[in-house]
């Protein structure tokens, strides 16, 4: 594969920068450490491990800083990691294998980020994001916030994950005042950027007027397929809290004009008739999640439990209503399959046990 410099853009993060160092240090050849701004110990931290830390003051612009990491490297893949991510061990044994085996025409390395667990720890979340390109071809990151790289030539999809592993929150203003402050300068938002302001207008609850930018989005035709399905998800979303339901479920049928329906899709639309204890409608759309083809590779947000866990939830309740309690048990065992630790499930199969005993 060849030699990989990690490019790293951090502030204030003195209390996880080590432990995502130590879970790389010997996979990569460089450490790039480009600090925006640190207040703590985020430097002293950084120099036990590279001497290649650089400043770069902070101009509400993600793409401009992780640029200039990558300005900084000098080996023959540039890699980038946020100071809360990390790589689990077998991970790290699957990136030595990657790293071993990768032919040196592959210019980008797609590996799977992994954000969001449940109670058990288990994922609950993934994407795959940009994880290693090609030094000096050219491919620079793009937007001031939520970046991504513009990359071209041969990809790969790798199977070592990142995980992101939050001690603290960030803050949860921070994206949208970038984005509001380049509106306010009279500057207009490409589709990609137009499509993450809606998402933090709707995290702030401001329904209406993410639901407004949301249809923009949709109506230029411009964006790429997975955010277009997205945008419909955070539509019926911003109705739900609007309190206008049915337009709702018509946003999560709209996705499917984009593609095939995802499992996350119909999972949405059976929880909208399980709601209304509306229990065959509820059913069917849980079955059609089950019928959903998982693709990864697709680069879209991807909720694993969406195709098994939840649609075998669903229609556990929707059997039990339905007054098949045999069905229902069987559903809740095949949901147990998936995450045999949920508090769900433990519930489930208590309810059945006192059924048998009356």
């Amino acid at each position: 594969m060849g030699t990989v410099s990690l490019c790293m853009i951090v502030r204030d993060e003195e209390d996880v920068l080590g432990r995502c160092l130590d879970s790389v240090k010997d996979l990569v050849d460089e450490i790039i450490i480009v600090d925006t701004g640190s207040h703590d110990r985020t430097k002293e931290i950084a120099r036990q491990y590279t001497e290649k830390i650089f400043d770069f003051p902070w101009i509400d612009d993600f793409s401009a800083a992780r640029n200039f990491s990558f300005d900084k490297a000098s080996c023959a893949y540039c890699m980038w990691l946020d100071a809360d991510d990390i790589l689990l061990q077998e991970d790290r044994e699957r990136f030595k294998e990657l790293k071993a085996e990768l032919s040196p025409e592959v210019e980008v390395v797609m590996m799977p980020y992994h954000v969001g667990f449940d109670e058990t720890g288990q994922l609950t979340f993934s994407y795959y994001r940009e994880r290693l390109v090609k030094n000096y071809r050219g491919m620079r990151w793009k937007g001031p916030v939520h970046e991504v790289i513009e990359t071209r030539g041969h990809r790969v999809y790798a199977d070592c994950a990142v995980t992101h592993w939050k001690l603290h929150p960030s803050d949860p203003d921070r994206n949208l005042r970038i984005f509001q402050g380049i509106l306010a300068k009279g500057e207009s938002l490409e589709p990609r950027q137009q499509f993450y302001y809606g998402r933090e207008l709707y995290y702030h609850q401001e329904y209406a007027q993410a639901l407004a930018v949301f249809e923009g989005f949709l109506s230029q035709g411009q964006g790429w397929v997975e955010n277009q399905i997205d945008a419909c998800r955070h539509c019926a979303r911003c109705l739900y809290g609007l309190c206008r339901a049915e337009e709702a479920l018509l946003a999560f049928f709209r996705s499917f004009s984009y593609d095939v329906p995802r499992a996350e899709i119909c999972c949405d639309i059976g929880q909208h008739f399980l709601d209304r204890e509306q229990w065959r409608q509820a059913a069917y759309w849980y079955r059609q999640a089950l019928r959903c083809e998982r693709q990864d590779d697709k680069g879209g947000f991807v909720l694993p439990d969406a195709y098994g866990y939840e649609p075998y939830l669903g229609l556990c309740l929707c059997s039990s209503r339905l007054g098949n309690e045999q069905e229902a048990e069987a559903y809740n065992e095949l949901a147990a399959a998936c995450k045999p630790d949920s508090p769900a499930i433990a519930y489930n199969r208590a309810y059945f046990a006192s059924l048998k005993k009356t």
